[in-house]
């Protein structure tokens, strides 16, 4: 078992220092605007390689969701959970929810993008907005 580690690739120096700033910035296509995650040489809509690192709201709905009860990494002591979340901006980016949890399925909570320190780096997490926060 092992600490999880980024993988980093050209692409993705920006968004971490970013991540690191504490407000994510993903690249957004010069041509036809979409956000791009994850980074990539080209807009996956219209190959354009013009694109702008833009902050992006961090608000966004859960999709889906799980919680592991087996221990994969040991940075990640179960029961833990992860959250796929639809960004307001597009992309569809995977965290963990922290703070308290919604009760029932957790499928179209509204939650937004924080940013704390794991295991030596900063890194997103989401937090549920409760319905009169939201």
């Amino acid at each position: 078992m092992g600490i999880s580690k980024i993988v980093m690739g050209l692409d993705d120096k920006p968004m971490w220092a970013s991540i690191e700033r504490g407000a994510m910035e993903l690249q957004k296509c010069g041509e036809c605007g979409a956000f791009r995650y994850p980074p990539a040489p080209v807009c996956p809509h219209d190959l354009s390689a013009d694109a702008e690192w833009t902050p992006v709201s961090g608000k966004g709905t859960i999709l889906s969701w799980v919680v592991f009860h087996k221990q994969y990494f040991e940075d990640h002591v179960p029961p833990y959970n992860s959250v796929a979340i639809e960004l307001e901006e597009g992309p569809i980016v995977v965290s963990q929810l922290r703070g308290d949890e919604p009760e029932g399925s957790w499928i179209g909570q509204r939650v937004e993008l924080i940013y704390a320190e794991h295991a030596g780096r900063t890194q997103h997490f989401a937090r549920w907005l409760k319905p009169e926060a939201a």
